[in-house]
């Protein structure tokens, strides 16, 4: 038999690489004779980006930037074998774990960090840029990284307005000239699974704002500078800057959709897609994916939902494997999953799966795989 292995991260516990490997493993251990392809994947969250490059044989740079409050830091991105595609990711330069609790206010946040990262790859000639926009810890739209790629902000008494939340509310002016000139040659894609507009009762302040360190009069400070500088960029560029996912982090997506040719792309579509993940389903006998915890949210754009989707296109028996499972026997048919394998069950409790997920995953798969194995 020929297996494909394309499992997410087993969060707080294993790496897909890991769930790979693990898997793999315990198949071997029942019949080596089987053939297996290993695939690890992401949803455009958290990681997406290392295992992008990884799979492209590409390599990282190190790079110093400035973190959310403008303290030097070094971030890295990676860069694929062929030096075309770069891969970033928001969170290392401009991310909510870069702060202590305290520190943490989207008013004086800037996503500067993120713009020095894309600033270096295009200086170093890629050809695309795919940016994860998860877990940062602005709400300034985008405005720092804009201004690390050459735009200058001014307000009306023509004051050089610093990239922050609170300032958005004061931009007037917008000065393109030393706009980086390779903007308008590279392709910009963005991984987003939301569709918060920029701003509004749904939108990056409201949504998202309270997560970072904001209070109630804050998030209606960020709201209404979101809406100015909607305004003033849509003056300034031309284009309509607000559309389903301009609110993700932390409204960036806007000053990008008006600097650049953006694309929007949901993570788990892309990666998909850059994996050939369906020539290897079509290739395949038996699929075997898997997350951490599979529940409501698989259903919507996670990485089990995309390979079932996949698998029941091409009519190919589909296994996962979880650290839990909270589906309705009925939710797991739709999916076409045949069987759910999981770490935690009645005598091992979530505590303990997720400190022993590599050993307990292993046995699982060695007690309850067997019957889809025979050849």
């Amino acid at each position: 038999m020929t297996i494909l292995l394309a499992p997410d991260k087993f969060k707080g516990s294993l790496t897909a690489q890991e769930v790979c490997a693990i898997a793999g493993d315990a198949i071997a251990a029942i019949d080596p004779s089987h053939r297996i392809t290993a695939i690890p994947l992401a949803d455009g969250g958290e990681g997406s980006c290392e295992l992008l490059t990884s799979f492209s044989g590409g390599s990282f740079t190190t790079v110093r930037v400035h973190d959310p409050l403008f303290r030097p830091i070094k971030a890295h991105y990676g860069i694929t074998k062929d030096g075309t595609t770069a891969f970033l990711e928001m969170a290392v330069a401009s991310g909510l774990q870069l702060l202590k609790p305290p520190e943490r206010n989207p008013s004086l946040t800037s996503t500067i960090g993120t713009g020095e990262l894309m600033r270096h790859a295009l200086d170093h000639s890629v050809q695309q840029i795919v940016l994860g926009i998860g877990g940062s810890a602005t709400n300034d739209a985008g405005m720092g990284m804009a201004t690390a790629l050459g735009i200058q902000f001014f307000s009306d008494t023509g004051e050089l307005l610093e990239p922050i939340g609170k300032n958005l509310s004061f931009v007037h002016r917008i000065d393109t000239s030393l706009l980086h000139p390779r903007l308008a040659e590279v392709n910009i894609t963005i991984f987003c699974d939301v569709d918060n507009p920029l701003h509004g009762a749904q939108g990056a302040a409201y949504t998202f704002a309270p997560q970072k360190g904001a209070d109630r009069a804050m998030v209606i400070l960020l709201d209404t500078g979101l809406q100015h500088y909607e305004a003033i960029l849509e003056r300034t560029f031309h284009k309509p800057v607000n559309f389903p996912g301009a609110g993700a982090g932390g409204g960036l997506p806007a000053s990008l959709q008006a600097i650049t040719n953006l694309n929007v792309r949901a993570g788990i579509d892309f990666i998909m897609e850059f994996t050939r993940l369906e020539e290897h389903i079509r290739e395949a006998d038996l699929i075997i994916t898997g997350e951490g915890k599979i529940d409501e949210q698989t259903l919507h754009g996670k990485v089990v939902n995309g390979v079932a989707k996949l698998a029941r296109k091409h009519h190919k028996p589909l296994v996962a494997i979880a650290g839990k499972s909270e589906l309705t026997p009925q939710q797991t048919e739709e999916l076409g999953i045949r069987k759910i394998i999981t770490i935690a069950n009645a005598s091992t409790p979530e505590e303990q799966a997720m400190q022993n997920a590599g050993s307990l995953l292993k046995k699982r798969i060695l007690n309850d795989l067997k019957p889809f194995l025979i050849s």
